[in-house]
């Protein structure tokens, strides 16, 4: 590894294995008996152990060291770790107070490699309060900075903050590059632990942000033996491992992905509450496909009261027990608040699609995977184009037209293949085999359920599984494009029931009951409870 000294001068005091020893070696003496280098590396090793408040005294005496003796570089530096820190705690003022010390002591110094820390903070600053032509300029400078004085952790810092200014102007493919080489770097071993950890983070996230899930998969498989070889206690361990466990997830490699995210969130849980909120959220999404809906929502509310939005997650396990009024609402009030064009607001129109047609609200579904195909075409991400084909299929398959149907969810199928995400695979396979037999195709449709509920099988998505074996059983079948609410409601019109004793019967509103049975004689073509009892009686419904 290049340099010498301090982790934030681009050396290491030591390899990973030796962080322990290396802490027990520099907090044993009295801090008073000790160089600001020794403190400093202190401040380091502490801090990748987790311990942030002797972490923060240590390096608060070595700038103090640094400034008494007039050594502006490594005050600067010092300073630079202290902004950093206090920012990522959300402790904005502090922060800003240690930036400006660091820009004073900097004044004072011929253009050094310290200076590119700076420029990092600028761009950093910059970025997050939108101003992206400054985060791209000062991510730039950083960039130059750090080749010119030899400084990898400078450069490979300064590509992804360039990375993510890129892709947050709508430059996605040219930014999601830079962000392969800043991983290259890692993977050459020139980065030591603090910005190896820095960047590998910060890739995964903006890959997890952009749903570049292909290329977050990839790099997590190429670092897994970085990630292997860091304690067990370490703020990025747990950090990576969140991130690490998501993308497993996602490609269906369920035990190994809730093992990692459940050790580092309790892990983070314990300094990190914002971290672990986010690790509460992707086991809830997990438990939620495994078909345990209490330990799903009881995990959504854990994530919720540490300040992570529970939603659509929540709205989908309401929506799984049948309570499809309150999940359209939930949600109805999760996109009040929803930034426009982001990948978070798609996610929850998807849901809404899903929670609309299980209403029976057709122009709701229809308006939220219109919305969502808007928001697709300005991401212009893989992902974010198969919720939408699969939105549009769903929300045509539900007002009868399977033949518009077809096409959109084909393409999201193909999608989500090359992504290779089994269970939105298999979701939409169910939909597809849905859409054969609405168009008299029973053969297709057989093939692609019993595809479906092999996959989930394979997952281990007990309720899937479960309720796409229904659509195969013997007798039973979907004309004319009712869904299975919709059959539902036809069965208990077909058995003399009011609509008030529907309404009792599926436990939802009276106002939905009805909004089913309109959709319910627009598709069969009738106008009256008896017209339709008599199409249930000629379609074996009964």
């Amino acid at each position: 590894m290049p340099g010498t000294g301090s982790i934030s001068d681009g050396g290491s005091v030591s390899a990973p294995r030796g962080w322990v020893e290396t802490y027990r070696r520099l907090s044993a003496p009295d801090p008073a008996t000790l160089a600001p280098e020794e403190l400093e590396s202190l401040a380091d090793v502490a801090w990748l152990l987790c311990r942030f408040a002797e972490s923060t005294t240590a390096r608060q005496q070595a700038y103090a060291g640094y400034l008494k003796s007039h050594d502006d570089g490594p005050a600067a530096r010092s300073a630079w770790r202290l902004f950093w820190e206090h920012l990522y705690n959300v402790d904005r003022i502090v922060a800003l107070g240690w930036l400006r010390r660091a820009r004073r002591h900097l004044a004072a110094i011929p253009e050094g490699a310290e200076h590119g820390f700076l420029a990092l903070a600028d761009s950093e600053l910059a970025l997050n309060q939108g101003s992206l032509d400054e985060a791209v300029s000062s991510a730039l400078r950083a960039i130059a900075i750090g080749e010119r004085f030899d400084n990898h952790g400078i450069v490979g810092l300064g590509l992804t903050l360039h990375g993510r200014a890129l892709i947050a102007e709508g430059k996605t493919d040219e930014g999601c590059s830079l962000l392969d080489e800043a991983m290259a770097l890692v993977l050459s071993g020139e980065l030591n632990a603090y910005f190896t950890g820095a960047v590998y983070c910060a890739v995964i996230a903006e890959c997890r942000e952009v749903v570049d899930m292909l290329r977050a998969s990839e790099w997590t498989d190429a670092a897994r033996a970085w990630c292997a070889s860091l304690p067990e206690v370490t703020p990025f361990h747990g950090i990576c491992r969140i991130h690490r466990g998501e993308v497993l997830g996602l490609r269906g490699e369920w035990e190994e992905a809730e093992s990692e995210i459940r050790t580092a969130t309790y892990e983070l849980a314990k300094f990190k509450p914002t971290s672990a909120a986010d690790g509460y959220y992707a086991l809830g999404e997990i438990r939620l496909r495994r078909g345990d809906l209490a330990d799903a929502q009881d995990l959504f509310r854990r994530a919720h009261e540490l300040g992570h939005d529970p939603q659509p997650g929540l709205a989908l396990v309401r929506l799984a027990q049948g309570a499809t009024e309150s999940a359209s609402t939930a949600l109805r009030t999760a996109l009040a608040n929803a930034a426009t064009n982001s990948v978070h607001r798609a996610r929850l129109l998807a849901a809404q699609v899903e929670a609309a047609l299980a209403q029976g609200d057709l122009a709701l579904a229809q308006g939220a995977a219109a919305e969502l195909s808007t928001i697709a075409e300005a991401l212009n991400r893989p992902a974010v184009y198969a919720m939408a084909a699969r939105a549009r299929g769903e929300a045509r398959l539900g007002k009868g037209d399977a033949g518009g149907a077809m096409p959109d969810l084909l393409a999201a199928r193909a999608v989500w293949r090359d992504l290779q995400l089994p269970y939105e695979e298999a979701q939409t396979r169910l939909l597809i085999g849905r859409t054969a037999r609405a168009l008299g195709d029973e053969e297709g449709a057989a093939l692609e359920i019993q595809a479906a509920i092999g996959a989930f099988e394979h997952l281990g998505a007990v309720g899937d599984a479960r309720r796409a074996a229904a659509l195969i059983s013997p007798g039973i079948d979907r004309p004319a494009g009712l869904t299975e609410r919709e059959i539902e409601v036809l069965r208990l019109i077909a058995g003399g029931k009011s609509n008030r004793a529907i309404a009792g019967t599926l436990v939802i509103s009276e106002h939905t009951v009805a909004r089913h049975v309109q959709n319910i004689y627009a598709k069969i073509g009738v106008s009256s409870r008896a017209a339709a009892t008599a199409f249930a009686l000629e379609q074996r419904l009964t």
